[in-house]
């Protein structure tokens, strides 16, 4: 398999630098594990197959266990996950899909989040989410295969 194109972050170099940036800001003031959680969940919705292979990767790297990892996609169901990462992961999937309701951020799932993250904290979930899902979107557009970037 290869890739439609060069990725758009080596052809702009600046685009990379402050991707890399804007994903450094995020992992000040909420656990590496959670944002990896996040960061799953949306290229799992997005079906970003490089980040569906690459942050579970990371996140093993920071001590998840595969119990979790397997179980993001059924969140709801698995009683794996803290109030808190169920939150976030809440907050993911309506930042990450939009279009698919009339009200894209519900109050509930919002008011949720609020409980359990501060404003700083909610800010730096809502950059990490927008993050990851134009990483998400980069990657499908050019069809960027599994494996070409290693962690």
């Amino acid at each position: 398999m290869h890739a439609r194109m060069n990725h758009p972050v080596m052809v702009l170099p600046e685009a990379m630098n402050a991707l890399q940036s804007l994903g450094n800001l995020t992992k000040q003031g909420l656990p590496e594990k959670l944002l990896e959680l996040v960061h799953l969940r949306a290229s799992q919705i997005n079906g970003c197959s490089v980040c569906v292979d690459m942050h579970p990767r990371i996140a093993r790297k920071l001590g998840e266990t595969d119990e979790r990892l397997f179980a993001v996609s059924a969140w709801r169901e698995a009683p794996y996950f803290t109030d808190a990462e169920r939150a976030a992961l809440a907050l993911t999937e309506a930042v990450t899909r939009l279009a698919d309701r009339e009200d894209p951020v519900p109050d509930a799932v919002w008011s949720e989040a609020d409980k359990h993250f501060d404003e700083r904290e909610l800010a730096t979930l809502i950059l990490s989410i927008a993050t990851i899902n134009v990483w998400n979107r980069l990657n499908a557009a050019i069809k960027m295969p599994v494996g070409v970037w290693k962690v």
